[in-house]
């Protein structure tokens, strides 16, 4: 019963760390497209627009690196989601810093 309920768990985290995966790159990816639109119509916004759509993907990746901790067996393993997981909260942290510089560079102009 506990190995059936293991495999179990095991097989909707996967999941969940895919679809999660899947949603960080389609954020990413749209947000590279809205960035070009904004690029050729000259919208003011666009480094703002950027930031924020990376941080949302940079999220829904940090997501599945936390779902991924469940999963890991071995102490090695845990170490390297553990770097993954300190890299993306930093580039996460960095671009919310840059998001908040940027609108109170707006707020002044």
């Amino acid at each position: 019963m506990a190995e059936s309920l293991e495999i179990l768990l095991r097989q909707v985290v996967d999941i969940a760390i895919l679809f999660f995966e899947f949603m960080g790159v389609i954020a990413i990816i749209i947000t590279g497209f809205r960035g070009i639109r904004d690029s050729i119509r000259h919208n003011m916004d666009i480094r703002l627009n950027l930031a924020q759509g990376m941080a949302l993907g940079l999220e829904f990746k940090l997501g599945s690196e936390i779902l991924r901790t469940v999963v890991v067996r071995e102490l090695s393993e845990v170490a390297v989601v553990a770097a993954i997981i300190i890299l993306r909260a930093a580039l996460t942290f960095l671009i919310h810093w840059e998001i908040r510089i940027e609108k109170e560079s707006m707020d002044v102009k």
